[in-house]
């Protein structure tokens, strides 16, 4: 293995616990990605002994690197070449039933690779003189990264009991790297679902992001829901699952359909806000869910009542209540305004309307919108992206023309008040309203002359003179 640590603090390291008599390892992480080829940002080194001592040492040797120390954690860390090093002494952990937190005390590097998560992050490299660069490997963690395969080097009944984000964890890693999770591991996570409850949303939602922000998020959102770790913490999702079935009508199934939109929005972007506005854009139907008799299935407003839950959510979950979230709730909101525009003739007025409402999110929302399509009709979804494409062809046309896109009536409510000599009163928003639907209708073009002009019509229908 040694030709594989190329990155100069492991011979430097290595020096340093020569010299100090320590005994050193890289483990986890950066181990598992170097065997995998994939680029790594940080690298663990476990030392027997005082960790922060060795960091502070090597630090002092680099030429003076800021230390960052956390004396709670026994760890420390410092930035060289571009990555991350934590230093931590080998430890061994014991929990208590109502917290992840464990009572720590030093322990062989046997002992800290017991502790680790699973097989393939307990992988360690020697960095000792002795036996520099030999993969030390207890728990054939190895063959596990060759086949693809999450398992738990102890009984995982236990590791998932100590601390229960591991579960969390286990999907994470599964819909990174396309691992699969081994099937007595994958009991140990069902076993102990109910104990995700003692983990904080922030923690748990820091996980579920980085599956959100995977190559196909539903790979492992598919094993949350599998697991019932879903239904603990997200049961808005379990609840679009199922068909129900009335006079012979079915609707389809909502968290299928739901999967299948946001893998379509995750081939095309990279926005994890987008992503998420995929995951919610139907997540009010099951409470919309309505049955008309001749009909069929109907799930009106549901897109309404999905932006109020959008907030609910992002508080309930610990996620950020700031634009992030506004973002979402106007992309499920307006969500299926592109299709309506596809289902009927495509009129300069509802595009300039659509172009006003999205605002600088239009290339966002038509993303979501064309991922929406997902009948099993091949013809009917050839039929929507083609007219897909009449739209966008159409929203290029009107913004050239009226520059729609975030625009602000020509005239002001200062104007108006200082023309009429009037004070602050609700007749200055009616006509500054009445301009911009004016021009969103095509009444008028977007520009200040027939603006103006248009003002004074409607100021003097209203019974207002100069």
């Amino acid at each position: 293995m040694e030709e594989h640590l190329k990155h100069p603090i492991f011979k430097i390291l290595s020096d340093i616990a020569s010299e100090k008599n320590m005994e050193i390892y890289v483990i986890g992480g950066y181990v598992r990605d170097l065997l995998l080829h994939r680029p790594s940002k940080d690298i663990d080194i476990v030392v027997l002994g005082n960790g922060i001592e060795l960091a502070e040492t090597t630090a002092k040797r680099l030429g003076g690197l800021t230390v960052s120390v956390f004396k709670n954690f026994g760890t420390a860390m410092f930035r060289y070449k571009g990555m991350e090093i934590e230093f931590v002494g080998a430890r061994k952990e014991s929990y208590h039933r109502d917290s992840r937190k464990p009572e720590v005390e030093a322990g062989t590097i046997d002992d800290d690779q017991k502790r680790r998560d699973f097989t393939v992050n307990a992988l360690a490299i020697s960095l000792n003189k002795d036996n520099y660069g030999l993969l030390v490997d207890p728990f054939n963690g190895l063959q596990d990264l060759n086949d693809g395969i999450l398992r738990t080097p102890l009984d995982p009944v236990v590791t998932f009991s100590d601390d229960p984000l591991r579960m969390m964890r286990a999907v994470r890693f599964a819909s990174q790297l396309n691992f699969t999770i081994d099937a007595i591991t994958f009991e140990g996570i069902v076993a102990n679902k109910e104990r995700l409850k003692i983990v904080s949303k922030e923690r748990i939602m820091e996980e579920f992001n980085k599956i959100m922000a995977s190559p196909r998020p539903s790979t492992g959102i598919r094993l949350l829901e599998k697991s019932g770790l879903l239904d603990v913490f997200f049961p808005e999702l379990t609840a679009l699952k199922g068909v129900e079935v009335m006079e012979g009508i079915g609707h389809k199934d909502n968290f299928n359909h739901t999967l299948a939109v946001l893998d379509k929005v995750a081939q095309s972007s990279d926005n994890l806000w987008l992503r998420w506005a995929a995951l919610l854009h139907d997540i009010a139907k099951p409470v919309t869910k309505r049955f008309v008799p001749g009909q069929g299935w109907t799930f009106y407003g549901h897109n309404h009542v999905g932006e109020r839950m959008t907030a609910r959510i992002f508080n309930r979950l610990k996620m950020p209540q700031n634009e992030k979230m506004k973002y979402v709730q106007k992309m499920v909101l307006l969500h299926m305004r592109p299709i309506a525009l596809v289902e009927e003739e495509v009129t300069d007025s509802a595009v300039r309307r659509l172009l006003f409402d999205a605002g600088d999110d239009i290339e966002d929302l038509m993303c979501l919108a064309e991922a929406d399509i997902t009948s099993k009709n091949e013809e009917k979804v050839k039929r929507f992206l083609s007219n897909f494409q009449l739209v966008r062809q159409k929203l290029k046309e009107v913004e050239e023309k009226d520059a729609i896109r975030n625009f602000q009536p020509p005239v002001s409510g200062e104007e108006i008040m200082q023309t009429f000599n009037l004070p602050p009163c609700k007749a200055i928003g009616d006509i500054k309203n009445a301009i911009k639907e004016a021009i969103l209708d095509g009444i008028i073009n977007n520009n200040i002359s027939e603006a103006r002009e248009y003002m004074f019509k409607i100021a003097g229908e209203m019974g207002i003179n100069p």
